[in-house]
C-alpha cells in the first residue's frame, strides 16, 4: 500500500495525521451502515512531507510567518501570496503522480469528474472545526487538472484566513499539514448542511437542515438563501422556504457556474417533508457512530441522499448527564461565584468536597465549571418562587432565563422532583440560622462581627501550626478533615445569619427609602466605609505600602524589573529594601492567599507570585498621593453619616415619621455593623485554601525530585483522591496529565451558559430596554451614580493598565480585584448582581457601577468614552470629542 495515496476503505478516525479530519471523517463514513458516501481517496500528508516540506524555498517561507499577528493583514497577505505561488510551482514526483491517476482509474477513468478538497490535520477536530479556511475545487477532470487541483490545497494552508485563523487559535503553522481528498462527484438535485443539534439554541434534540437547489457550495457561499427546517423526533417543528433565484451546477468543461432558477420552481420547497425526515434519520445515524453531535454536508442526487462530509460541531457547550429520562435545567454556579473561568481537576475535587461535608448533592461539572441542578426548585412553586427572588439580587439575566424555563408548560411538566435546597443552611438546617437572624437583628452588638473573625483567625492559626511537618498520606487526610472545620466556620448559624442580616437590612432600606422618600438605592451610600469589610480593606491596605515604598526611588525602580523567582532577594542592598520588604510580607501575609479566579485552588496566588500586584503597587503610586487610603476611608464614613442624618430628618416631616426614623435608624444601623461581614466567609475559605496548597505544592516538589511529575504543575490535574494515590505508589500514567491539560485549554475558550437544559439547550434571559436611551447597553444598577470617563477593558487583573478616572469595564470581578477599584471612577461587568463581589465593593468605594451589561467587553472599544448610570442602570457610548 502507497504511503502516499489511500481509499477511503483504508481510513478510519485513527489516520488524522495521516489524511488530516475531513479525510478521517469520510473514512470513518464510508464503513457505516446506510450512508452513502461518494468513492475516493486521500493524496496523504506524506505526500505533502516529501513535495512541500522538503523542498527547500519553502521553509523560510513559512518561518517568516512566525511573529505575526492576526491583525497583521497587509503582512499576512503579502507573506502568503509568496508561499502560495512557490508551493504552485512545485514539481510533483512521478510516484505520486502515478499513484493518484491510479486511483482516479477506480473512481470511473481520467474523465470522471471530481471534488477535490483540503484535508488538514487541524481541521474537523472536536475541539476545531477549521471551516473552510482552505480550498476546495468542483467538477475537475482529467489527471492533470486533479493533480494541479492537489498542488493547489496544498498551497491554500496558507491562504490569508488560514494563517490568521491559526495565528489567533495558538497553532503553529510548521506543526499542521495538509491531506487532499478526491471524491468522485454527485450532480444532486439539492444540497446543504444538517446540524444533529441546533445551532441557534444547542438543543441537541433539535435537527436543523438547510437546503437549496444544486450544489451546496451555494449556500455555503451565500449566493442563495436556503430552506430551513427544524425537526424533533420525527416531526417537522419548524420550517421556512425561501426564494430562490440562483443555483450553483456544474459546467460541461469543467468547474461550476450559476444558473438561473426556473420561475415555477423559485418558491417550492426545496425538500418534501418525507424527505425530510429521512435526513434527521440520516444524521442521527452518523452522531451515533461517531458519538457527538454533527455538523453534515448532503446532497440529493437520483433521489438518494449522499453524504459529503461530517465534522463534529465545536461551539457546543457540554451538558451535564442526566439518566433519569426527566428534563432538568442546569445553572452556571460559576455566574454566581464570580468566577466563570475553567477550573483545573483540582480545583474542581476541593471545590465538591464542600458539598460532600455539608451532605449536598454534588454539583453537575461541564466544560470545566460548576452547574447547579435547578430542576427541583422550579418544579415547586413555593421554591421556584423563592429562588428567583433571591436570584435577583445575584444575577438578573439568570433569574429572567429561568423564567423562560418555566413559562413552558409542557417542560416544567416533564421536570425532575426532589427535595428543594431552598432551605439548605448546613446540616443543622435553617432553625438555628432564623434563630440567630430574630436574636442579632434584635440586639444589633457591634461586637458580633469582630467576635466571628477572631475565631476564624484562631482557627487559621492552628491549621498554619498543625499543617506544619505533615506530609505524604496523613498530609492528605489531615486537609480532608480539615473541610469539616472550614464547613463549620462557613455554615455556623451565627455566621450565615450575620451576613444575612447585613443582606437584608441593605435590602430594607433600599426599599423603604425609596417607597417613603422617592431616593432610589440609598444603601449605597449608606453601606460606605462600613466596618470589617476585608475586601475593601485589601484595596485601601495596598494604597499603605504603595506609601512605604514610594519613599525609595531604588525599590520603585527594582520593582519595575523584579521578577517572581527572585522577588524578595532582589530588595536587599537597596536603599529602603528592608522596610519595603517587610511591609509586602505583612500585606501577603493578610491577604496573599488571594488571586484573580481564586475558588480555583490551582490559580497561582499573590503569595507564590508576588509580581502580580507589583502593576498595582506602581499605579497607586502614580495615580494618589500619599495617605489616600486613610482619605478614602474618611470620606465614605463622612458621607455615610452624612446620608443617615439627612435621610432620618426627611423622614420625621413625613406622617408617622418618628416611627419611620427609627426603623430607619435601627436598620441603617445593622447595615453599618454587618453588610461588611458579606465577603469575609470566602475570604475564610481561602486562607485555608492558601494553607493547603503550600502543603500540597511541597509534595508536588517531591515528586519532581522522584521523577514522577515533570513538574509541580502537574498535580492541578488530578483530582485530590488521585493526587493522594500517585504520592502513595508513587506511579502516574502521564498522558492523563496530558489530556486533561489540553481539555482544560479548550474549555477555557468556552463561553459558559449561565442557564441550559438536559437537552442543551440554552436559555439566555432578556432585559426591559424600552425605557433606555438609545443605544445604551442594558445592565443592573448595583452602585448610585452617574460619571463618565475612559473605558478600560481589562480581561486579565495582571494586564491591567488603570489610570485615575478611567472607568473599569470586564466580564467579572471577584474580591482580588478590590486592589484595582481604587484607581477607578466606575465599574461595568458583563456578570453579576446587586449582591455580587464587585457590587459591594463598588458601593464601599462610592463608584457608580452596572453589573450584567452582557457583552460589554466586545461592544465597547479601550479607550472609549463612556458614561455609566449606575442608578437606572446602563452604559451609554459617548461621542468622540
Amino acid at each position: 500500500m502507497s504511503a502516499y495515496v489511500l481509499g477511503f476503505h483504508g481510513i478510519d478516525r485513527t489516520q488524522l495525521a495521516l489524511v488530516g479530519g475531513k479525510g478521517a471523517n469520510l473514512g470513518e463514513l464510508s464503513r457505516v451502515d446506510g450512508v452513502r458516501v461518494p468513492d475516493g481517496f486521500c493524496v496523504t500528508t506524506e505526500a505533502y512531507r516529501a513535495v512541500v516540506e522538503r523542498a527547500p524555498t519553502i521553509g523560510p517561507l513559512i518561518d517568516g510567518l512566525s511573529g505575526l499577528r492576526a491583525d497583521d493583514r497587509a503582512e499576512i497577505a503579502d507573506a502568503c501570496a509568496r508561499l502560495r505561488a512557490a508551493i504552485e510551482s512545485l514539481p510533483v514526483p512521478d510516484e505520486i503522480e502515478q499513484d493518484i491517476v491510479r486511483h482516479l482509474a477506480k473512481l470511473g477513468g481520467d474523465d470522471v469528474a471530481c471534488a477535490v478538497r483540503s484535508s488538514a490535520t487541524a481541521e474537523d477536530l472536536p475541539s476545531s472545526s477549521f471551516a473552510g479556511q482552505q480550498d476546495t475545487y468542483l467538477n475537475v477532470r482529467g489527471p492533470a487538472s486533479v493533480v494541479d487541483g492537489v498542488r493547489r490545497c496544498w498551497a491554500s494552508l496558507f491562504t490569508d484566513r488560514a494563517v490568521a485563523y491559526r495565528i489567533r487559535s495558538g497553532f503553529d503553522h510548521r506543526a499542521v499539514r495538509v491531506s487532499v481528498v478526491v471524491q468522485r462527484m454527485v450532480f444532486p438535485e439539492a444540497a446543504g448542511i444538517m446540524f444533529t443539534a441546533d445551532p441557534v439554541t444547542s438543543n441537541r434534540k433539535v435537527v436543523s437542515i438547510d437546503a437549496g437547489f444544486g450544489l451546496g457550495e451555494a449556500l455555503v457561499s451565500g449566493l442563495v438563501n436556503a430552506d430551513t427546517y427544524r425537526v424533533r423526533a420525527g416531526h417537522i417543528v419548524e420550517r421556512k422556504v425561501s426564494t430562490q433565484t440562483q443555483e450553483l451546477r456544474a459546467s460541461p468543461g469543467g468547474g461550476t457556474e450559476e444558473r438561473a432558477v426556473e420561475p415555477a420552481r423559485q418558491n417550492a420547497q426545496t425538500l418534501s417533508d418525507e424527505q425530510i425526515l429521512q435526513l434527521e434519520s440520516l444524521g442521527r445515524r452518523i452522531e451515533a457512530h461517531f458519538g457527538s453531535p454533527q455538523d453534515i454536508e448532503w446532497g440529493l442526487y437520483d433521489g438518494v441522499f449522499h453524504v459529503l462530509q461530517s465534522r463534529p460541531i465545536t461551539t457546543l457547550y457540554p451538558v451535564p448527564a442526566a439518566h433519569d429520562g426527566r428534563n432538568h435545567v442546569y445553572m452556571s454556579y460559576g455566574h454566581r461565584q464570580m468566577m466563570t473561568d475553567a477550573f483545573a481537576p483540582l480545583g474542581l475535587s476541593f471545590f465538591l468536597l464542600l458539598d460532600e461535608w455539608l451532605g449536598r448533592p454534588a454539583m453537575s461539572v461541564a466544560g470545566g465549571r460548576f452547574y447547579k441542578d435547578m430542576s427541583h426548585e422550579l418544579a415547586s412553586p413555593w421554591a421556584r418562587a423563592v429562588t428567583l427572588k433571591s436570584l435577583n439580587q445575584v444575577d438578573v439575566l439568570m433569574a429572567n432565563a429561568l423564567r423562560t424555563a418555566v413559562s413552558r408548560k409542557e417542560f416544567v411538566r416533564s421536570l425532575a422532583r426532589g427535595k428543594t435546597s431552598v432551605m439548605n443552611f448546613g446540616k443543622g438546617g435553617p432553625l438555628p440560622m432564623v434563630r440567630q437572624y430574630l436574636k442579632l437583628s434584635r440586639e444589633d452588638d457591634p461586637r458580633v462581627v469582630p467576635e466571628l473573625i477572631a475565631q476564624n483567625e484562631r482557627s487559621v492559626e492552628r491549621l498554619r501550626r498543625d499543617i506544619a511537618g505533615k506530609s505524604g498520606d496523613e498530609l492528605f487526610g489531615f486537609i480532608i478533615e480539615d473541610h469539616r472545620e472550614l464547613t463549620d466556620i462557613m455554615f455556623e448559624p451565627r455566621s450565615v445569619a450575620s451576613a444575612f442580616l447585613g443582606i437584608q437590612s441593605a435590602n430594607w432600606v433600599n426599599k423603604h427609602v425609596e417607597a417613603w422618600l422617592g431616593e432610589k438605592n440609598a444603601a449605597d451610600t449608606v453601606a460606605q466605609s462600613a466596618d470589617h469589610n476585608v475586601v475593601a480593606a485589601m484595596g485601601l491596605d495596598l494604597l499603605d505600602v504603595a506609601d512605604v515604598v514610594r519613599r525609595y526611588p531604588a525599590v520603585i525602580e527594582y520593582l519595575a524589573r523584579a521578577e517572581r523567582d527572585t522577588f524578595f532577594a532582589g530588595f536587599a542592598g537597596l536603599d529602603g529594601g528592608d522596610v519595603v520588604r517587610h511591609a509586602v510580607e505583612e500585606y501577603l501575609h493578610r491577604y496573599g492567599m488571594h488571586c484573580s479566579g481564586d475558588i480555583d485552588i490551582s490559580r497561582t496566588r499573590w503569595s507564590e507570585d508576588p509580581t502580580l500586584l507589583v502593576p498595582l503597587i506602581l499605579g497607586n503610586i502614580k495615580n494618589f498621593p500619599p495617605g489616600a487610603s486613610k482619605v478614602k476611608l474618611e470620606r465614605g464614613r463622612a458621607e455615610a453619616e452624612r446620608t443617615m442624618k439627612d435621610l432620618e430628618s426627611r423622614l420625621r416631616k413625613l406622617p408617622g415619621g418618628a416611627r419611620k426614623a427609627r426603623k430607619a435608624a435601627r436598620t441603617m444601623s445593622l447595615l453599618r455593623h454587618f453588610i461588611g461581614y458579606r465577603e469575609y466567609s470566602k475570604h475564610a475559605c481561602l486562607q485555608r485554601y492558601g494553607l493547603y496548597k503550600q502543603a500540597l505544592r511541597e509534595e508536588a516538589r517531591k515528586l519532581v525530585g522522584r521523577g514522577v511529575f515533570k513538574s509541580p504543575e502537574d498535580m492541578y490535574f488530578l483530582s485530590l483522591e488521585e493526587f493522594r494515590e500517585v504520592v502513595n505508589t508513587g506511579r502516574l500514567d502521564h498522558t492523563v496529565i496530558s489530556e486533561r491539560r489540553d481539555a482544560f485549554e479548550e474549555y477555557q475558550k468556552l463561553t459558559p451558559p449561565r442557564v441550559m437544559t438536559s437537552e442543551g439547550e440554552v436559555i439566555s434571559g432578556e432585559y426591559d430596554t424600552g425605557t433606555l436611551p438609545e443605544g445604551a447597553l442594558a445592565g443592573v444598577a448595583v452602585s448610585s451614580g452617574v460619571v463618565e470617563g475612559r473605558a478600560r477593558i481589562v480581561l486579565n487583573m495582571e494586564d491591567a493598565d488603570v489610570e485615575e478616572g478611567d472607568i473599569l469595564v470586564t466580564v467579572f470581578t471577584d474580591p482580588s480585584w478590590s486592589v484595582l477599584f481604587v484607581s477607578v471612577k466606575g465599574v461595568v461587568m458583563e456578570v453579576g448582581g446587586v449582591m455580587t463581589h464587585g457590587a459591594v465593593i463598588a458601593r464601599e468605594y462610592g463608584l457608580p457601577a452596572v453589573v450584567g451589561a452582557e457583552g460589554a467587553t466586545k461592544r465597547i472599544r479601550d479607550g472609549q468614552l463612556i458614561r455609566v448610570n449606575g442608578s437606572e442602570g446602563y452604559v451609554e457610548v459617548l461621542p468622540e470629542p
